[in-house]
């Protein structure tokens, strides 16, 4: 047998290795990029020197209170998209999930849902090129066909810009969940719904007595993965608007790169940016579990 030495030496060989990684690519940039959010740093030295002077909250007030508003417009996209996510995505996919699962749909159940998970599988900057390419802007295939009917017509999206995305995100990411609600609904014992059936429970009953209440972790989850995913969207609204019109269409992430990456420089700015994504991200998913929890107890 091993002696306790030789168990934590171990433990040690075997979890040092991940645990540095983490530290290298998890743990040094978080913290590194918080620092750099308080910090006048122009692209220049790091470590030292001219271009590397701590300022405070200088980025953050500037943030929340610039004229242009760029920062609250990109939050309330962001916040529209978690609103289409969690409210719209999940009771979606799990609606389908539902279908699947009770049979509802006695032929092409197969291609029913290849065909609703098929967006999952391509890339989102490919979707967005594409929709632009076919629905939005002035040469878009659609405008060819409104033209053709009505030669005067001309594109516009400056009413309701993110409309177009929001149908989009909603189309997109809807079979990813109805596949995780389908993979739990198949785990509930077969014998309890049909017990009930016996007893006379309408489906339902059968929905909201059995389902429902079985199906709230996997919910609470699939609101976590929505919540996180939602304030992290970029590649679909970079392929299909690239935040325009005039930044109406603009999320915190698209906004950070263009901080940091276009025009001038500003990495203080974009840190900043990601610091209060992460933030929002903690405080929502704090508030689905404490509700998640509430529902589990009832």
């Amino acid at each position: 047998m091993s002696t306790p030495r030789e168990r934590r030496f171990s433990f040690l060989v075997l979890v040092l290795p991940a645990f540095i990684i983490y530290l290298a690519v998890v743990a040094f940039p978080t913290i590194f990029s918080i620092m750099l959010s308080f910090t006048n740093f122009n692209g220049g030295q790091i470590f030292g020197g001219a271009g590397f002077d701590f300022v405070g909250f200088r980025s953050y007030q500037w943030m929340f209170t610039e004229p242009t508003r760029a920062f609250y417009t990109a939050l309330g996209n962001n916040l529209l998209i978690v609103a289409v996510s969690v409210f719209g995505q999940i009771p979606l996919g799990f609606i389908l999930a539902y279908i699947l699962n009770r049979k509802l749909i006695r032929w092409g159940r197969g291609l029913f849902q290849a065909m609703i998970y098929l967006p999952n599988v391509i890339s989102p900057i490919i979707i967005g090129v594409l929709f632009r390419a076919f629905i939005l802007g002035s040469q878009s295939v659609y405008m060819e066909i409104v033209r053709f009917f009505n030669p005067g017509a001309e594109f516009t999206l400056n009413q309701q810009p993110m409309i177009p995305v929001l149908a989009v995100i909603l189309w997109m990411f809807t079979g990813f969940y109805m596949i995780i609600f389908l993979a739990y609904m198949q785990r509930i014992e077969p014998s309890i719904i049909e017990a009930a059936r016996i007893d006379g429970a309408k489906e339902s009953s059968i929905l909201r007595h059995i389902i429902l209440p079985a199906m709230v972790p996997e919910i609470v989850t699939c609101s976590i993965l929505a919540i996180s995913g939602s304030l992290r969207t970029f590649d679909l609204i970079f392929g299909m608007t690239a935040g325009g019109p005039a930044g109406m269409t603009r999320v915190l992430s698209l906004f950070m790169f263009q901080s940091a990456f276009q025009g001038s420089p500003n990495y203080p700015l974009a840190n900043a940016i990601s610091t209060v994504m992460v933030l929002i991200s903690i405080l929502l998913i704090i508030v689905v579990r404490i509700v998640g929890k509430a529902l589990d107890k009832n």
